[in-house]
């Protein structure tokens, strides 16, 4: 079974159509609008695919999904697909509101990492929300790493300051910080953002640095609100999606690649510690297709 298997796949290539006539462009524009890959999104991708079945000929719905798999992947092809680990330690900032699965993104990628021999900090950033650092620690102890956490309540920035430092002793690889979930007010979450970027410029100026957004593709346009909120108030570099299994709206990963111009750079399909993995394109618009 393939990773992208539990995606439910769009109709409109299950031989409904034999030819490619305008009933088939307009049944094929509104199952990608259903799927959630946003009204541009859709015209602009299915005029590309009426251009490249002109130029290249193809007159068979076959033909017209191997083009349309091309152009979705193109759609979510970027030079920086994977995530810069390259000088130590790494820093990597997850934001994102509440409940989209934020946590558990950073206890799959740090079983993940740990697991390509390298050594992982974790540093429970969110101290504003109740039981947040008790989370992370529950994560942090399933993938065997270290976490450096304060008491609730207390400077995002100072326990990423502490996290830093012990990072340098222990000469960890990566750290990954959990932040606030928040969106309410932008202003205090820039501000927040803003300080541990000074910290991090301070302490590891030559580290390597991510900022990734997590967003919930079960929430679909919503997410893609919030992913538009969220670049405003922070430069991000990349999406981690979860629970892409439970929702047939799988178009959203192409309309929030598009409107942001940021990589997926990890998609989660399930509950299991291997069920968030590196994104794949052309793996993705296989499945969907």
């Amino acid at each position: 079974m393939g990773f992208f298997d539990k995606i439910k796949k769009l109709s409109i290539f299950n031989g409904l159509f034999s030819q490619l006539d305008d009933d088939f462009y307009d049944e094929l524009e509104e199952s990608l609008v259903m799927a959630d890959m946003g009204a541009d999104t859709t015209m602009e991708a299915v005029d590309e695919l009426r251009e490249r079945c002109k130029e290249r000929g193809v007159k068979d719905v076959e033909g017209a999904r191997a083009l349309m798999r091309d152009i979705l992947a193109e759609k979510l092809t970027f030079d920086d697909m994977e995530v810069d680990l390259s000088a130590a330690p790494a820093i990597v900032l997850f934001i994102g509101v509440n409940g989209v699965g934020k946590t558990t993104s950073i206890g799959k990628l740090a079983a993940r990492w740990k697991g390509e021999g390298k050594k992982v900090l974790l540093a429970a950033g969110d101290t504003f929300r109740a039981a947040a650092a008790e989370q992370l620690t529950i994560w942090s102890e399933r993938a065997g790493v270290e976490i450096i956490k304060q008491y609730e309540g207390a400077d995002p920035a100072a326990v990423v300051y502490d996290a830093l430092n012990a990072a340098r002793a222990r000469k960890a690889d990566v750290v990954l910080v959990d932040t606030a979930g928040r969106l309410h007010n932008k202003q205090n979450l820039m501000n927040e953002l803003n300080k541990i970027s000074r910290v991090i410029d301070r302490e590891c100026p030559n580290s390597s640095r991510e900022t990734l957004l997590v967003l919930d593709a079960t929430t679909g346009q919503n997410g893609l609100i919030q992913a538009q909120e969220f670049a405003r108030a922070a430069g991000i570099t990349g999406i981690v999606l979860t629970k892409l299994d439970g929702t047939a709206k799988g178009g959203i990963v192409i309309a929030i690649a598009r409107e942001l111009g940021v990589p997926v750079k990890f998609v989660g399909v399930g509950e299991g510690m291997d069920d968030l993995r590196p994104f794949d394109p052309h793996a993705f618009t296989e499945a969907l297709l």
